[in-house]
């Protein structure tokens, strides 16, 4: 399953910057497909993975293993009523049935933490707080068509619970643990520092929701505080690995990438906040300068562990080196990209779809030589 998540996620990307390119689809409707069919069942199949092993616990049972399945028949109805092919009808089913699901899974996630012998790693509330927030930004779909004078303040506030607490305080509590770990490198300071960010990380993205949507100076601070959290990770990670070692691990130079892609994000919706730049602008640009990024680097690490479960083999290094090949390029693409589409500049998309393709390259390369290492 989080093998068919990683791939999966890969073809949506590229689908979505096709679509864009293309015209023929809203910026919206590619945005929800990213975002419901690629970038939510994927990080329900992350997070299956990771709690197992913060909780130091046996894996997830099959029901919660298979739970990204549904979710993306939802996100493929939600795309659908973006473009309307389906009713608003079927969005609401589609949010209604998602919020099940996450309901489920948040119960699954705190039953799983408080049988943990000891105390459990600080990051499984980071991801509890950010499925809450995906939670409260469904529950925002129905409140639309209830308090129609409301849309437009009530779709600032869904978006930035989805884009900054669901997949912000997801990505933020992970960067922490994955970074160490593609660098060989244990963080022993991690978990402390988790715990000591996750109230002002929360209350930034909750201040930043509401300020969107009714005050923007609250917005404004929040953005603040979280660009501050995201620097501080992102120190950390420098005082500890160095610039070399970083920009010499494709799969942490690109995951670094992803966290300096959150922290320009953060600038430019401030800046936009001060009536500087286009707001519909920071969509595509959070999607090629952050999610791209984020989910190549995790991909590049993490693929590896579950094509060839257990001990480190030999076929496994060199699926990891393979998919590695090229990540700080690819790192590099992915922020300038992100960069001119925040400026307004379409352009970006055409990098993006060059690293995008040169990670499925590497991909490729990846799974054949792991196939020649069996034939061997």
């Amino acid at each position: 399953m989080l093998i068919y998540q990683g791939f999966s996620a890969i073809a949506v990307f590229l689908a979505a910057l096709v679509l864009l390119h293309s015209g023929g689809t809203s910026l919206a409707a590619a945005a929800h497909l990213v975002f419901t069919v690629g970038i939510v069942p994927l990080i329900f199949a992350a997070i299956s993975h990771f709690v197992p092993v913060l909780t130091r616990s046996r894996g997830a049972p099959r029901s919660v293993l298979l739970l990204p399945l549904p979710l993306q028949l939802a996100g493929v109805a939600t795309f659908l009523a973006f473009r309307g092919t389906l009713s608003e009808s079927a969005l609401h089913a589609a949010a209604a049935s998602t919020l099940l699901m996450t309901l489920l899974f948040a119960g699954w996630l705190i039953r799983r933490a408080g049988a943990t012998l000891g105390s459990p790693h600080p990051g499984w509330q980071w991801y509890l707080l950010a499925i809450v927030f995906l939670a409260a930004a469904l529950l925002l779909i129905p409140a639309m068509s209830w308090w129609p004078q409301l849309r437009p303040q009530l779709r600032l506030l869904h978006l930035h619970l989805n884009t900054l607490g669901f997949v912000g305080l997801t990505a933020l509590g992970s960067l922490q643990v994955l970074l160490p770990t593609a660098l060989r490198t244990p963080d022993p300071d991690a978990a402390q520092r988790l715990r000591r960010q996750l109230p002002f990380a929360a209350s930034a993205v909750l201040a930043v929701a509401l300020g969107a949507a009714f005050w923007p100076p609250l917005a404004l601070a929040g953005a603040l505080v979280l660009l501050v959290v995201t620097l501080q990770i992102g120190r950390a990670c420098l005082a500890r690995h160095g610039w070399r070692a970083l920009s010499a691990d494709g799969a942490a130079a690109t995951l670094f990438a992803a966290l300096l892609g959150f922290a320009l994000l953060l600038i430019f919706g401030g800046a936009h906040g001060l009536a500087v730049g286009d707001g519909r602008d920071a969509v595509p640009a959070l999607i090629v300068a952050f999610l791209l990024p984020l989910v190549s680097g995790a991909l590049s690490e993490l693929l590896p562990v579950w094509f060839r479960p257990g001990r480190r083999t030999p076929a496994r290094e060199q699926m990891r080196a393979e998919l590695g090949r090229g990540g700080t390029l690819r790192a590099a693409l992915f922020l300038l990209g992100g960069v001119l589409l925040a400026l307004g500049m379409n352009d970006g998309l055409w990098l993006a779809a060059l690293a995008a393709l040169s990670f499925v390259i590497a991909l490729l390369r990846s799974l054949a030589s792991s196939r020649a290492q069996d034939e061997s």
